[in-house]
């Protein structure tokens, strides 16, 4: 769906739909009248049978590429959503955050940036936010590579939180900085950040989902591109990896990898909570193959099961 536009973040609120942005196209169809930076929609329906409406709003840019500020994550607190947006700048660096209360129609924009990060994206707990574990309540996370580039791969993700209540307000962020003696996170400013997965040269775009059904974290992230090969656009031709973990510092461990797929697996990859098995032991990818809004099932073959069908 959605030829020719990409990215797709998506968060689920308490009015039942999923709501996304996209970069670089015209939406849904019917298609907006001219091409958008940034633009954003609504996602009604479970696989096979969604369908997607264009949203317009005070947010859309017309700026192409690192022109224009791209989002990166989208989060529903109840009906209540949160933006991050990369590409501050105009040329591709930093992170900046929007709310709004009126499903995209209108957002209100933060009065500061996080210019030392550059692709941030919250971790999806579930509808509304209200799946969080009880260790992790009271905040909103997001993880970013530690770096200040949307667009140039880093060595390594770093995890921070806010309180809910305070996601507009730069000086509630704090960042993970280790474990404590007793295996719980210990949290400080971010010079004291330290990484939750390390990988030079090979941390860009990603995205988190917390499966309650499995207690774990599933975590998407693009195999960046090989500058000046033939495979420099990851929408068209590439791979991912899939990671789990316990927590959201980890430890990580990949549960499936490819360097090349059947189709591009695009630049960003998710697995919305609405789209989950309540076993979990299937989620719907959403990502943005070959330029679109594209969705394909995905099976978990769990420890100690056996595989199921052909």
């Amino acid at each position: 769906m959605a030829e020719g536009s990409d990215n797709w973040p998506l968060a689920w609120a308490d009015d039942g739909n999923l709501y996304t942005s996209y970069g670089d196209g015209w939406g849904f169809e019917p298609r907006v009248p001219e091409k958008l930076g940034m633009g954003f929609a609504r996602v009604i329906g479970d696989p096979p049978e969604i369908r997607g409406e264009n949203i317009r709003s005070n947010g859309e840019n017309r700026g192409s590429g690192r022109s224009g500020k791209k989002s990166s994550g989208l989060l529903a607190v109840g009906n209540t959503l949160y933006l991050l947006v990369k590409s501050v700048d105009g040329r591709g660096n930093g992170t900046q955050i929007a709310r709004s209360e009126d499903f995209c129609r209108t957002w209100v924009w933060a009065d500061w940036s996080l210019e030392r990060l550059g692709y941030a994206a919250w971790i999806d707990f579930g509808q509304g936010h209200h799946e969080l574990p009880d260790p992790l309540r009271g905040y909103a996370y997001f993880v970013s590579p530690d770096g200040p580039s949307g667009y140039e791969p880093a060595d390594g993700f770093v995890l921070a939180r806010a309180p809910i209540g305070r996601l507009m307000e730069r000086e509630a962020y704090e960042f993970f900085v280790g474990l404590s003696p007793s295996n719980g996170p210990v949290w400080g400013d971010f010079e004291q950040r330290r990484p939750i997965y390390e990988a030079p040269d090979r941390c860009l775009r990603h995205a988190m989902t917390y499966s309650r059904a499995l207690g774990r974290y599933l975590w998407w992230q693009q195999v960046p591109p090989t500058q000046g090969s033939d495979r420099a656009d990851s929408r068209f031709a590439g791979g991912f990896t899939v990671l789990e973990a316990p927590a959201p510092w980890g430890p990580w461990t990949p549960v499936y990898a490819t360097l090349e797929w059947d189709v591009g697996p695009g630049e960003r990859g998710s697995f919305p909570t609405k789209w989950m098995a309540p076993d979990g032991s299937s989620a719907y990818l959403v990502f943005s193959g070959d330029d679109t809004f594209a969705v394909r099932k995905a099976s978990f073959l769990l420890r100690g099961s056996k595989p199921v069908g052909p």
